[in-house]
């Protein structure tokens, strides 16, 4: 038995599931969310407890069984908290800065980058040194995180690049001076 797909998952105050179909929709204080499951899957909701059941234990059911529930408990989080992913600027002159709803990074090419905030993500600059990405929907944000982070990814020699802020970059040392 599946033991992520066991878990009954609660739902908050305000937080409201409907499932038509093979459709979920999870609606709450930050907004509303919906997602496909598989045909086989079947989600049940008794008072404020949604539980994920299975058929039979085929291998593809087992992993469909914890890959819904864990899909579903996402969006439950996400439309009552909210997700949010940090990012560190580590480097001489690099900095973000935010411009109207665009993150502008000056990250030692030519040019500076903008990127523009796909729907439902919304950019936070705290320090010209730290990014926030914030949003209801696990995947878009840690998506979005991932392409700022692709901007200049962390070099191992001096540690320079857009890093994840409990990221550990792993060093190399450098070349032995010639003696």
């Amino acid at each position: 038995m599946s033991r992520i797909g066991k878990k009954p998952i609660s739902l908050p105050k305000g937080v409201e599931l409907k499932v038509e179909d093979n459709k979920v929709t999870v609606k709450g204080p930050k907004g509303e969310l919906s997602q496909n499951i598989p045909a086989v899957i079947t989600v049940s909701q008794e008072d404020n407890v949604v539980k994920v059941s299975r058929p039979n234990d085929l291998k593809k059911n087992r992993a469909f069984h914890g890959l819904s529930q864990a899909l579903i408990a996402n969006m439950v989080e996400g439309v009552s908290k909210g997700f949010e992913k940090k990012l560190e600027l580590v480097g001489v002159g690099y900095r973000a800065q935010m411009q109207g709803n665009k993150l502008v990074l000056n990250v030692g090419y030519s040019h500076p980058v903008e990127i523009e905030a796909p729907a439902g993500i919304e950019f936070e600059v705290p320090a010209n040194t730290k990014i926030t990405v914030k949003g209801i929907d696990k995947q878009l944000v840690g998506n979005t995180a991932a392409d700022i982070r692709a901007i200049r990814k962390p070099e191992p020699y001096k540690g320079k690049g857009i890093k994840y802020e409990n990221e550990v970059i792993r060093r190399k040392a450098g070349k032995a001076g010639a003696k």
